[in-house]
């Protein structure tokens, strides 16, 4: 089915009114363009901020990122499913944390699974999550839309019937709450805290379990990856989840080794309403101090610096790197709509990481306290493994326990 809409007549013999006739799912901009499609996954409509994704693999993952809690996802790969859906590439944490990415649009109709690790079709694994998708659309045309304007609020409906109300649609586009200015951390984060034992997985005995020795680190968990937490677990650490809002005293009661500010989603602005005195106080106590992603950002602003949203953000996992601590170009995994504002970074921190599309920072230090911080996703989930080594140093840095 074409993606057209309905301002703008398609190639070929179908028209527009016709294509609109037999959708049974749409996709509404806030400027009031309509795009056309068949639905998948789940019924009913959501709105929210529409990015895409340039990865070509771990599909499953993505929408699965906590991080994407709040937005629709594009994928510019054209084709998805292939690999089905499975538990062991499950990224949430916890139960609230599988309030993920609310959508999905693609090109081609979603394919049978062709993996011996699938246990469900992807679009089984969609309806299941709660997740509607939207494919037979332009992906290219709605990607440059993207890198021109920056990405918009959106609505997606998902009707098996047909029965698409446009209108009401379009006003749900309308009147999607922004993400700037968004706290999202909160609702996918865990309410209490728990140990988590689980490592990396290995073929073919699956995941590995963790010794129960080595530095206690403590996951302040704003929603964080499940493959974050065995990554850590597989670098030697025990590792301790603390929900969100978790106060500093309670933290440092915990004696931990290190502390690891998570990813998640929202604006950190946002989020650090709540968070920043702990963070401030983490940093101040002395604790070793690692920050992915947003936890990058919120270290950022606690001590001092700014945040600004970006037009499109970095969502893939293809994303060149250069490391100035190394002089290496990683490639890596990235998904966020924010970042640090380098020039307002304060004295004695020292920029470590930078993006080689754009020049946005990536990662920082202090060097009168041990706190590092990097944007992109060293665990690669999914994403080439180039910044494992994030961890590694980190835990073996950890001289207690």
């Amino acid at each position: 089915m074409s993606g057209a809409t309905k301002n703008q007549e398609p190639t070929g013999s179908t028209s527009c009114d016709e294509i609109a006739k037999r959708a049974t799912a749409a996709l509404a901009l806030t400027d009031g363009t309509v795009f056309y499609g068949a639905g998948a996954g789940a019924d009913g409509v959501k709105a929210a901020e529409l990015c895409f994704n340039t990865a070509m693999t771990g599909h499953q993952e993505i929408l699965a990122d906590p991080s994407y809690a709040g937005q629709i996802v594009l994928f510019t790969f054209p084709h998805v499913g292939n690999v089905g859906a499975n538990r062991e590439d499950e990224e949430a944490a916890g139960n609230a944390a599988r309030n993920a990415a609310v959508g999905m649009v693609s090109r081609e109709d979603i394919t049978p699974a062709a993996s011996w690790r699938a246990e469900a079709s992807f679009s089984e694994w969609l309806t299941a999550r709660g997740i509607i998708a939207i494919t037979g659309l332009d992906t290219r045309a709605i990607t440059r839309r993207i890198r021109e304007t920056g990405a918009p609020m959106a609505a997606i409906a998902h009707v098996r019937d047909g029965k698409l109300d446009i209108t009401a649609l379009k006003a749900a586009a309308r009147n999607a709450r922004p993400m700037r200015g968004a706290e999202l951390a909160s609702s996918v984060s865990r309410t209490r805290a728990d140990d988590w034992n689980q490592g990396d997985w290995m073929w073919p005995t699956g995941f590995r379990t963790g010794s129960g020795k080595g530095p206690l680190v403590v996951v302040l968990d704003y929603g964080v990856k499940a493959n974050i937490l065995r990554r850590l677990v597989s670098a030697g650490a025990r590792v301790r989840i603390a929900p969100a809002k978790t106060r500093v005293n309670d933290v440092l009661a915990l004696n931990p080794d290190g502390v690891l500010v998570s990813n998640g989603p929202g604006d950190p602005a946002a989020t650090g309403v709540y968070a920043l005195d702990t963070l401030r106080g983490i940093i101040k106590a002395g604790v070793p101090t690692l920050g992915i992603c947003l936890g990058h950002q919120m270290l950022a602003l606690a001590l001092g610096a700014r945040t600004i949203k970006m037009a499109q953000g970095h969502h893939g996992a293809n994303h060149p790197v250069k490391n100035h601590e190394t002089g290496r170009v990683e490639i890596v995994s990235m998904n966020h709509g924010f970042a640090v504002d380098r020039d307002s970074l304060p004295e004695g921190a020292v920029e470590t990481h930078v993006s080689l599309f754009d020049g946005v920072n990536c990662g920082f230090r202090l060097t009168d306290k041990p706190v590092h911080a990097v944007q992109h996703h060293p665990e690669a989930s999914p994403g080439p493994q180039d910044s494992f080594s994030v961890f590694e140093r980190f835990v073996s840095s950890l001289t207690k326990g």
